[in-house]
């Protein structure tokens, strides 16, 4: 991986000049300067700055006696926890590349990522050690000695990290690294084909540090993390908390009554969170009942937070919220200041400091304000690529006719007379039926707006006449019983002659990824192979 490294090209902005005080440096000073004070809290209890900075220093250590050469990839597979956190600090200070993947991965899908990022160790949490039973035959590069148990006794995966790391030194010794040095790798979600492995390299991630804490993610955050640390939306607000010595309160798996009580509890100012999250959180009973006085300020990202979302939480829940639109592979970046704009609250924002958008049409051409096309974006975090994926990273570059490299962000959206942006759908989830533009999240609207509806998702279905038709899918709310034809009705009413639904049907729920997007490829898939045969 880092041969592959060096030949690929750097698409952000270079500054001459631009310092860098890498994260395995500045958390050093954690040690002495805040030893006695909370970094991670999670459910085996609390870890002081002092011992984790002792934990990280002999996980680097450890790494490099067992062969770890600077610019290799370290891998695991678990949930959030202080070990987690500790190995992913370590392998920074070792000079490594971290890969976190993710245990919701078919154990085919991990092994290509296992191959594909030439991961040296592979670290895996009890939760996960069946699913590596499943896959160990096919890791061929990886040896025993290299998969480790993240946590416990190493039941069937190795040796358990606290063995491994016996007798190890905790003098620190942090790898001297440069801005183009490899951070992490994160892949892509899989739903469409093998993953991607998107390469960070330390530029992409000193300024998105540096950025995220003018939002307070610093040294006096309280960071409650409730989605994983696979994720770069986690990665997005866990790394400044780490970078300037705050507190983590950390979260294995999501529950919404227990989000409200380690909130009150630890007296949480910052969380990252998906829409569903917030919808989910804003649903409880007993939401009211909590103090949440302490925060600050709510992040969302991954998807659009709708607006009557943001009005109940600005009404409900203490503290701004700021809406974040990017792409994990950078290039794209937004931001939308709720309190500060309660009038645009359907869109994702304005352009962040050192960022561009623009709107392109099928043809590449840049279109004029309020125009609907491709979002595309350049900023001063860009990924280096899609590591052995020269090609694909090529398909994701738009040239622009100054010549600057933009990356193409697969959402279909406009920008407005005040330059903020609205995302419609993704290109690969619009609807075009009958040559008519359909785009799902207009229809989705009006369906959500009824009382009856909890939850909708709209996609586009084989059509005979029209190619294809919008149909929607609907979660019910308790206690109503409105039926198909009545909710239909109602939202054919109010959607324009060339946006209405075809039909609905109910469902219980809507498949969601681990970070809550409605994974509509899985939707459509029945309909198409029932077409297609």
């Amino acid at each position: 991986m880092k041969n592959n490294m060096q030949s690929m090209p750097v698409f952000a902005p270079v500054e001459a000049g631009e310092p860098l005080n890498p994260i395995g440096h500045q958390i050093q000073q954690h040690a002495s300067q805040r030893a006695d004070q909370p970094a991670i809290i999670d459910e085996e209890g609390t870890v002081s700055w002092g011992a984790l900075i002792d934990r990280v220093n002999r996980i680097a250590n450890r790494l490099r006696e067992a062969g770890l050469e600077p610019g290799e990839a370290v891998a695991a597979v678990s949930e959030n926890s202080a070990d987690y956190v500790a190995l992913y600090l370590g392998t920074l200070v070792a000079g490594g590349c971290m890969v976190p993947l993710s245990g919701m991965a078919s154990a085919n899908a991990l092994a290509l990522m296992l191959e594909d990022c030439e991961a040296r160790f592979l670290f895996v949490s009890p939760k996960n050690a069946e699913l590596l039973s499943t896959l160990r035959s096919q890791l061929t590069t990886l040896d025993d000695s290299r998969i480790l148990a993240l946590r416990g006794n190493g039941d069937g995966i190795g040796a358990c990290l606290p063995d491994w790391l016996d007798g190890v030194s905790a003098i620190p010794a942090p790898a001297a690294v440069t801005l183009d040095a490899p951070f992490n790798i994160i892949y892509s979600s899989g739903t469409t084909g093998t993953p991607k492995g998107i390469l960070h390299d330390y530029r992409f991630r000193q300024r998105q540090i540096l950025r995220m804490s003018r939002f307070g993610l610093d040294g006096d955050a309280i960071n409650l993390v409730s989605t994983p640390l696979y994720s770069n939306t986690t990665l997005v607000s866990v790394l400044p908390t780490l970078f300037y010595g705050g507190t983590l309160v950390l979260m294995a798996k999501f529950n919404a009554h227990r989000f409200l009580e380690l909130s009150e509890q630890h007296r949480v100012t910052h969380a990252m969170l998906v829409p569903v999250q917030y919808q989910r959180i804003l649903a409880e009973p007993d939401f009211d009942r909590f103090d949440l006085s302490s925060y600050s300020l709510k992040l969302c990202t991954s998807a659009p937070l709708r607006a009557e979302v943001i009005a109940d939480a600005m009404a409900r829940w203490p503290g701004n919220i700021r809406e974040v639109y990017g792409l994990t592979e950078g290039g794209i970046s937004t931001c939308l200041d709720c309190a500060a704009h309660p009038d645009k609250w359907e869109s994702v924002g304005t352009p962040t400091e050192g960022a561009e958008v623009r709107v392109i049409d099928e043809a590449g051409r840049e279109l004029g304000q309020g125009e609907i096309g491709e979002i595309v974006g350049r900023a001063i975090s860009m990924m280096r690529g899609y590591i052995n994926r020269p090609e694909q990273t090529e398909e994701m570059l738009w040239t622009s006719p100054e010549g600057e490299i933009f990356y193409r962000s697969g959402d279909m959206g406009r920008i407005d007379e005040d330059g903020f942006v609205y995302i419609l759908d993704r290109r690969k989830d619009m609807i075009i039926s009958g040559g008519f533009n359909i785009y799902a999240v207009d229809l989705e609207k009006v369906l959500l707006a009824h009382p009856a509806v909890a939850d909708a998702a709209v996609i586009g279905i084989p059509s005979e006449h029209w190619g294809e038709t919008p149909l929607g899918l609907v979660v019910r709310r308790p206690g109503y019983t409105d039926s198909v034809a009545d909710i239909l009705d109602w939202a054919n009413e109010r959607l324009g002659k060339s946006q209405r639904l075809a039909t609905l049907e109910f469902r219980n729920d809507l498949p969601r990824s681990t970070i809550g997007k409605v994974l509509k490829r899985e939707l459509r898939a029945p309909y198409w192979d029932r077409h297609a045969h």
